[in-house]
């Protein structure tokens, strides 16, 4: 049976600010563990103001303090902006005081901008060392650092939180070499990436079979036109990073519909909101019953940010719905 599991970005909504909305994420949480959802998942975000986590392992601490049985993790930890000790020393930390619910999950971008990148000290081509610096960070949970002899990362030597690498092309064949699961998104290369990563997979002491989740953004409402609605928010937040060069806080969805868009502005709303699924329950079924069945998926990772909150929870539980939970 797939799993269904939720990444939140911890979006900011205007009137508030970031500290109301990184709470949010932890109410988001316990709601959602409520649910049966399996993971709760938080990400990264360097010096974007309308995204507040910018920290996913203290933001993870928050989470699994909060709650009691969902796995929580990070969707996820860009590793090329830290050094793959840093990570494991965090890791291990979760791990110790969550056992068995703890999901490190990495990505390889970098900092958004050049700027970013020059503040935490990286740059683009940072992104080519994944491999390399993926390896080093496995080994310091299995105790073979082969680069640092002599060294070890405490408490996370020995200890086995779950791996997954978020990625599509390269970074799902570096996955499928070192044996990790993958998350991969669910546009239009996803049955392609999956099958990729499943012919080069690998079996290892991480993951003895190869295991995909498709990442993708889900509404669920009483109408179709309902649950269209609740994407329109998130959209064209991303809309105005494009054509404003920052991504703002949401704004209500009738607001966005409502609003005189550029020829610009409106091309790039419909590019945003190509390959998300949304509708009524049985709809929202099909539609994800098509997806698994493409990409052979075990689980899926939703994501959904709009700006009114009760509808927001509304989808989700119309979702669970869906899948049983």
């Amino acid at each position: 049976m797939t799993a269904y599991s939720i990444l939140d970005r911890s979006l900011v909504r205007r009137g508030s600010d970031p500290a109301a909305a990184l709470r949010e994420t932890v109410r988001f949480a316990r709601q959602a563990e409520e649910l049966g959802y399996h993971r709760f998942w938080v990400s990264e975000h360097h010096g974007v103001p309308g995204a507040a986590g910018s920290a996913p392992t203290v933001l993870a601490a928050a989470v699994a303090a909060a709650t009691s049985r969902i796995r929580v993790g990070t969707g996820g930890v860009m590793l090329p902006n830290h050094r793959p000790l840093v990570v494991a020393e965090q890791f291990g930390v979760l791990e110790s005081l969550y056992p068995g619910r703890i999901d490190m999950g990495l990505g390889r971008s970098v900092g958004f901008t050049g700027g970013i990148r020059r503040a935490l000290g990286h740059g683009k081509d940072d992104a080519d060392r994944f491999a390399d610096q993926l390896g080093e960070l496995l080994g310091w949970f299995t105790g073979t650092p082969t680069a640092h002899p002599g060294v070890h990362a405490l408490p996370a030597e020995g200890l086995r939180p779950q791996v997954f690498v978020l990625a599509m092309g390269a970074g799902a064949d570096i996955a499928a070499e070192l044996g990790l699961p993958v998350v991969i998104g669910g546009g239009p290369r996803a049955v392609d990436a999956a099958a990729r990563y499943r012919a080069g997979f690998r079996p290892s002491g991480w993951a003895a079979r190869p295991y995909v989740m498709v990442a993708a953004d889900v509404a669920v409402g009483a109408s179709a036109g309902e649950a269209a609605l609740l994407q329109l928010p998130e959209a064209w937040s991303t809309v105005r990073s494009r054509t404003a060069g920052v991504f703002p806080p949401l704004i209500p969805a009738e607001e966005v519909a409502g609003t005189e868009m550029t020829e610009r502005e409106r091309a790039y709303l419909e590019e945003s909101l190509k390959g998300r699924i949304n509708g009524t329950e049985s709809e929202v079924a099909v539609a994800l019953g098509t997806l698994v069945e493409a990409t052979g998926a075990d689980e899926v990772l939703v994501t959904m940010n709009t700006y009114d909150l009760d509808r927001r929870l509304d989808s989700y539980r119309r979702l669970a719905g869906v899948f049983g939970g």
